[in-house]
């Protein structure tokens, strides 16, 4: 087991954060979902393709060089649909479809995919699905549609006949989500569901971004205690603000550590891939939204206001916290797992 980073993934960690740094400060993250950004993400370090395999015109890389990405992409908060087409990458890596995962790997299609069954016959599906990561800007939907013959896997056009989305009001102003109606629509079969492996796959990855949003958090507010003056010293110099910066600091690195582990399992050891994941949204998710607020807190009233960005990971860290379910599912299925 490998938990530091090779050269590659290195090289591969400064190429995204310098080009985010460039085409996504945080000031522009308040502008929402920009096209021109995802396509140069695309062109120029083809994201979208990192875990696609090499036949279908991706890269091929494992799920330890796509942590690296979403933790880069996490830390700068990237809106639009970078994370739900990274969901459908990889249940796609599960049931193959030529047409989907070329097109994700050119950054041609974005897509997202739903947990939740919907109805179908093989030609068309029915079923509301009632909050979509990225819905709105999502091409296609992947899903699993209940049919005579069992639980398959389908591909839906969202901007296709029977289908209606409605955007909701969310608490992450970086990312949105839709109510998704299908009434008919037409549908493509992928193959049968898997039985193993997406879940925790996506836990893993979710993990990831989560990693990053914990650093560029704690980076921010350390900046700040090192400047801010209060009584006439630094507010880091502060007893009880070093001690709060220690104990964030600490998080950050056993939630580094367990990412680092789950990505490693879910490449090299599938056999401990479920504990890995679930341990992964167990303590890192809880992690991630603790050091969010207390990077809030610490920024004092500035923190709180409109203006400025601590409110943005904040939201973050809390939708990406229940995202795959609240912490508490996946306690209750790590200790299922260590027969506890």
């Amino acid at each position: 087991m490998k938990l530091t980073l090779s050269q590659e993934q290195q090289q591969l960690r400064e190429s995204v954060r310098s080009f985010l740094r460039t085409a996504s400060p945080l000031p522009k993250v308040r502008q929402g979902y920009d096209r021109r950004v995802y396509a140069r993400l695309n062109g120029e370090l083809g994201l979208s393709g990192l875990i696609v395999p090499e036949e279908y015109g991706g890269a091929g890389a494992g799920l330890a060089d796509l942590a690296v990405a979403l933790e880069e992409t996490g830390a700068a908060l990237l809106p639009g649909p970078f994370l739900a087409t990274t969901f459908a990458a990889i249940a796609l890596t599960k049931v193959p479809d030529k047409e989907l995962l070329t097109g994700i790997a050119e950054g041609r299609i974005t897509a997202t995919l739903s947990g939740e069954e919907i109805a179908g016959d093989g030609a068309t599906v029915r079923g509301t699905l009632a909050q979509v990561l990225s819905g709105m800007e999502a091409d296609v939907l992947v899903a699993p549609a209940r049919t005579a013959g069992g639980v398959v896997m389908v591909a839906v056009e969202l901007a296709g006949p029977g289908v209606t989305r409605t955007a909701l009001e969310t608490l992450d102003l970086t990312r949105g989500q839709a109510q998704v109606v299908m009434d008919g629509a037409p549908c493509r079969v992928l193959g049968p569901q898997p039985e193993t492996g997406i879940g925790d796959r996506l836990c893993v990855a979710l993990a990831a971004e989560q990693l990053g949003v914990m650093r560029a958090a704690l980076d921010a507010i350390v900046a700040y205690a090192k400047i801010r003056v209060a009584f006439g010293r630094y507010i880091g110099s502060y007893q009880g603000v070093k001690h709060k910066l220690a104990d964030m600091h600490c998080k950050l690195e056993q939630a580094e550590s367990i990412v680092r582990y789950a990505a490693w399992a879910a490449d090299e050891s599938p056999a401990e891939l479920p504990g890995a994941a679930a341990l992964a949204q167990a303590y890192v998710g809880r992690a991630c939204f603790e050091v969010a607020r207390d990077h809030l807190l610490l920024h004092g009233g500035i923190g709180f206001t409109w203006e400025h960005d601590a409110h943005l990971f904040y939201k973050r860290a809390k939708a990406d916290e229940v995202l795959m379910g609240p912490p508490r599912i996946h306690r209750a299925r790590l200790a299922e797992l260590l027969e506890l």
